[in-house]
This record gives C-alpha cells, sequence and structure tokens, in this order.
C-alpha cells in the first residue's frame, strides 16, 4: 500500500501566507488612503484660506505665513515675473530678484517637480540651506500677467508620493494663479454690494 501525503497542512499553510499576505497590502491601501486623504483636506483648507484673501499683499501672507502650517511644511516661497521683474515672496517679506533666475528655475517644471535634495532651490532664499525635500509648481499665466513657481520645502527628506501628490500640487498651483489674475485683472472682486 502507498504512503498518503498530507495536502491538507500544506494547502492551510498556504491559505493562512495569502491571507497573511492580503491583509497587510489591505493595511498599506488604507494607510495611503488616510494619508491621501488627509493630503486633500490639507490643500483643501490651503485653497479657502487663500480665497479669503481680499487683495494680493493678504493673498502672499496666507501662502507665505499660513500656508506652512495648514501643509504642515518647513518653508513657502513664491516668485514671480511680472512686466519683466522678478521677484520673491517668503516668510521674511518680498525681495527682487531677476527675472532670468524665475525663467530658468521654470524650465524643468513642466506642472510639478518633487524631488529630494542636498540644498533647496535659492528661490526659497534663506531657508534654501535647511531644504531636503521640495516642490516646485508653476504658476501659469498667459503673458503679460504674471508666471512663476510656488516653492514648498521641508527639512526632512520625504518620501514622495508621485502622480496622486503631483495632482494635488498642480491643483493649488493652479488655484493660485487663478487668485493672482483675479487680483491683477480686477482687484475689486471682493466688493460685491
Amino acid at each position: 500500500m502507498g504512503q498518503v501525503i498530507p495536502f491538507e497542512e500544506r494547502a492551510v499553510a498556504r491559505l493562512r501566507e495569502r491571507l497573511g499576505m492580503v491583509e497587510e497590502a489591505n493595511q498599506d491601501l488604507l494607510a495611503f488612503a488616510r494619508g491621501h486623504s488627509g493630503a486633500v483636506a490639507s490643500i483643501h483648507d490651503a485653497m479657502l484660506a487663500a480665497l479669503e484673501a481680499d487683495g494680493l499683499e493678504a493673498l502672499f501672507h496666507v501662502v507665505t505665513q499660513e500656508w506652512p502650517l495648514i501643509l504642515g511644511l518647513d518653508s513657502v516661497a513664491i516668485a514671480l515675473v511680472v512686466g519683466g521683474k522678478g521677484f520673491r515672496a517668503d516668510a521674511d517679506g518680498v525681495q527682487f530678484v531677476a527675472s532670468q533666475m524665475v525663467d530658468r528655475a521654470m524650465d524643468g517644471v513642466d506642472g510639478v517637480v518633487m524631488r529630494n535634495v542636498g540644498r533647496g532651490h535659492p528661490l526659497f532664499g534663506p531657508a534654501c540651506s535647511l531644504i531636503r525635500s521640495e516642490a516646485l509648481v508653476s504658476i501659469d499665466s498667459e503673458r503679460p500677467l504674471p508666471y512663476g513657481l510656488l516653492a514648498l520645502g521641508q527639512r526632512t527628506a520625504q518620501p514622495l508620493d508621485g502622480r496622486h501628490g503631483s495632482e494635488l500640487l498642480l491643483f493649488l498651483g493652479r488655484g493660485l494663479a487663478a487668485m493672482i489674475r483675479r487680483w491683477l485683472i480686477d482687484p475689486q472682486t471682493t466688493n460685491l454690494s
């Protein structure tokens, strides 16, 4: 008589292994969804804060002073070219920069660039030496309207979220560009009464 091979033990062990892998994948998916949901909520909160601004100066204050807190960032700067002149704004105020500097920075940015760096982009100003992870977001407008970059930075290198993070940041940049255009084309848009 032949020997009986115990398939049941192997099958149960294999099923337990597969179940463990599925549970781990499910936990990873839930963690991603929670993180993505938190990122979406932060971006929405940032846009709502910007929409409350009653002028360009207030908008720049929201972007450079409030967005770091809302978005959990260490540094936010905005660099624009207006009428051929460049400037950048950050938590320390507004400084003039060469428009060519902004143009060169925009050359490598097609919508959004997210990267870990040894030193942040010079558009961060004095904070650039502290930045280890940055996102550069286009602020696009047809000339002669202002165009430039939104620079978002953190002091520690971050895992980069790829497509989903890029889409959220692109939304942030496009919304900011629309608000800047609104204030330059019709600065009285808040006087609705």
